[in-house]
């Protein structure tokens, strides 16, 4: 039996439980951080010296990072379709799991934690402004890009990108603030929202 340690409020929890459903994993869930079990222990540390979620228990073996945690579990299972062994298919489901890491995610923080989660520490209008301006210019990125493909994110067959970037048009989209309409990105967003492992393990978080 997989353990994830995490919240299932936390997006990189997520993403590795809807990794787990459509690779028909097992799991079980065990709540750490913000408001559960405090992750700045020694306990904690001991598993994840960066005292992050979410953290995968398999059996004897210890892994944090959450997107290589789904690769981790799609090569386990030897999943081709999720994660391809074509180096260039391979290399664009990377691709995007890098850009949706290191330009997307890391430009919705402040505006998120303000407009979401209601954090005090969030609340300099400035910032979030700015925030927001980024957030809108990365999704007019990706919205160009679905808009280059007929399907899902690299191609026609549900890959490990796709959990990642509907689970970023989620947030985009339940994040209350007056957002520009991207058709391309709405239209992929009902595509990827209505697989059950996403309804199952996914929706009612933002």
């Amino acid at each position: 039996m997989l353990t994830i340690l995490g919240r299932q409020s936390s997006i990189n929890v997520r993403k590795v439980m809807w990794t787990c459903a459509e690779l028909n994993l097992e799991f079980e869930r065990q709540d750490w951080g913000m408001g559960f079990r405090d992750v700045n222990t020694d306990e904690f540390r001991a598993l994840n010296p960066n005292a992050k979620i979410p953290v995968l228990l398999d059996g004897d073996r210890v892994l944090w990072e959450s997107n290589t945690i789904m690769r981790y579990l799609a090569n386990r299972q030897g999943s081709h379709t999720l994660y391809p062994q074509d180096a260039w298919q391979r290399a664009q489901v990377d691709q995007w799991l890098d850009w949706q890491a290191s330009e997307l995610s890391p430009v919705w923080t402040y505006a998120f934690w303000s407009l979401s989660r209601q954090s005090p520490k969030h609340q300099d209008a400035e910032q979030i402004q700015t925030s927001l301006t980024a957030w809108t210019r990365a999704m007019s990125i990706l919205n160009t890009r679905l808009e280059q493909t007929p399907t899902y994110a690299t191609g026609p067959d549900f890959s490990l990108a796709d959990i990642i970037l509907g689970l970023s048009i989620h947030r985009w989209l339940n994040t209350p603030f007056d957002r520009p309409v991207f058709e391309a990105a709405q239209d992929y967003y009902h595509r990827v929202a209505a697989r059950p492992a996403f309804i199952g393990q996914c929706a009612g978080f933002p």
